[in-house]
């Protein structure tokens, strides 16, 4: 059990230990937060299972090859804590549930979305 732990790290939420600088996105009121930001700094929210391996995997890779600390304001969701929020981003922002997902916010608007093994943290320098 301590090799796959070592290999996908635990089931508690790893936004204490990223380099990323995480947001906890936690309530509704938020989402209007991130609109207005938007208009000044892309907003990306990660969506994140912390009972999936795959999602803790991802999420670990997408860690270890950020480098947009000063060009993007990031989001961090615990999906299954906060579930109603993540079904109102997906409403709210025109994007199909998933889990892993990573969503892209210009201007109000989702530009880009990625799940699964298609999120990697350089995509989104095509969108900055």
């Amino acid at each position: 059990m301590n090799l796959f732990k070592n290999i996908f790290g635990s089931s508690e939420t790893p936004i204490t230990t990223s380099k990323v600088g995480w947001r906890p996105l936690s309530n509704m009121g938020q989402l209007n937060e991130i609109i207005n930001e938007s208009a000044e700094k892309p907003v990306a929210i990660f969506k994140h299972s912390t009972r999936c391996s795959v999602s803790r995997m991802v999420l670990k890779q997408f860690d270890s090859e950020y480098d947009l600390e000063d060009k993007v304001t990031p989001y961090f969701l615990d999906l299954l804590a906060y579930r109603d929020l993540s079904n109102e981003i997906a409403s709210r922002f025109g994007v199909t549930h998933q889990s892993p997902q990573l969503i892209l916010i210009i201007n109000g608007k989702s530009v880009y979305d990625a799940s699964h093994s298609d999120i990697y943290a350089d995509d989104l320098k095509r969108y900055i």
